[in-house]
């Protein structure tokens, strides 16, 4: 896809599910500034608030935040993000880092003709939006941060990222299994049964069994068992919050693009480390909002960051919510709606 044929195009595809969109919002796709063409859905005029999704979402993740912004006063921009959806997919793994993605989302802003907004994460978007508020404060006023925290480049160790991934003979972290072949043949060997699987495991509606160590053992959740086979659950049924047409939305969408591009993320890991010196030493300055669940395995894996933000970041405002599990603004969409339309109108 050629992005700057497309810039500021309205697209008139048909929408693959029919919760997909309201006439409320509008679907377009712009040049990133880097040669790379990004759609994204917007909803409502005001200051802008942009959305990253996590893996493996989309724009879609956000649906109910779109609304709930727009109501408030909000230009709510939740875009795919690269190798996602309707935006581009670049076919060089190296153009997958986390540096790459600021870019774009700077790049949306110019397009978009906006001087600043505030950035929104969930996921790996948290993690793209934290360095955004980092490396360009001047462009992302506040930040709002969901399940992954600040993680400062140097602390606890200097040495790559997946050098100090939990492995032994039995089981590996997940982001070292995401980098695999075997990782992509599976996510894409039923996609329908990978979505089902992936929202149940990972939701706070799965029961703990006491024998894995209830709450406290949460982060032994990303880890796979190196036995082969299916990584996969087939879930007793899907969580209260998600509905089948909502579940039908996202297997079209990974069903037409693979989960090739998407995976790029976690091939970059140490790329994206070695690229990020530039900001080694510096302070997160803008207003953060982190909302979490006691729930996420990604929260309990990252438990000292998590307990270390309020001297990491000033100006940090934190949200527990008990019982919630990874897919937060989808899991609490009322409650997480609500805490950010406060924390924006509040700025």
């Amino acid at each position: 896809m050629a992005g700057g044929a497309l810039a500021g195009a309205s697209l008139s595809w048909p929408l693959v599910a029919a919760t997909a969109a309201t006439p409320d919002q509008t679907h377009r796709v712009v040049d990133a500034n880097n040669g790379v063409g990004l759609h994204f859905v917007e909803q409502g005029a005001g200051p802008a608030v942009i959305l990253c999704h996590g893996f493996p979402e989309c724009w879609y993740s956000w649906r109910h935040q779109l609304a709930a912004l727009a109501g408030a006063g909000f230009r709510a921009i939740a875009p795919d993000l690269r190798g996602y959806g309707r935006s581009d997919r670049p076919d060089e793994v190296d153009r997958y880092t986390v540096l790459d993605h600021v870019s774009d989302m700077v790049g949306l802003l110019d397009a978009l003709g906006e001087d600043r907004a505030v950035i929104a994460g969930h996921d790996f978007g948290a993690t793209v939006a934290w360095e955004a508020a980092l490396l360009r404060p001047d462009r992302f006023r506040a930040l709002i941060a969901l399940g992954v925290p600040f993680r400062p480049r140097g602390f606890g160790t200097r040495v790559r990222p997946t050098s100090v991934m939990p492995q032994d003979k039995d089981a590996v972290y997940y982001q070292l299994y995401l980098q695999t072949p075997e990782a992509r043949k599976e996510l894409e060997r039923d996609v329908r049964r990978t979505f089902s699987s992936l929202f149940y495991a990972l939701s706070g509606d799965r029961p703990i069994p006491a024998s894995t160590g209830g709450v406290a053992g949460l982060a032994g959740r990303g880890m796979v068992p190196r036995t082969g086979g299916s990584v996969l659950i087939d879930p007793p049924s899907l969580p209260g919050w998600i509905t089948k047409p909502e579940i039908d939305f996202y297997v079209d969408e990974f069903t037409r693009t693979g989960f090739g591009a998407p995976l790029n993320w976690y091939r970059n890991i140490d790329r994206s480390w070695e690229l990020l010196g530039i900001g080694q030493g510096a302070t997160i300055r803008v207003p953060v909002l982190f909302i979490a669940g006691d729930r996420d395995f990604v929260v309990a894996a990252n438990q000292p960051f998590v307990e270390r933000q309020s001297a990491l970041v000033p100006g940090l405002r934190a949200i527990m919510l008990p019982g919630c599990g990874h897919w937060t603004q989808q899991e609490r969409a009322r409650e997480v709606s609500a805490a950010m339309v406060d924390f924006l109108v509040r700025l």
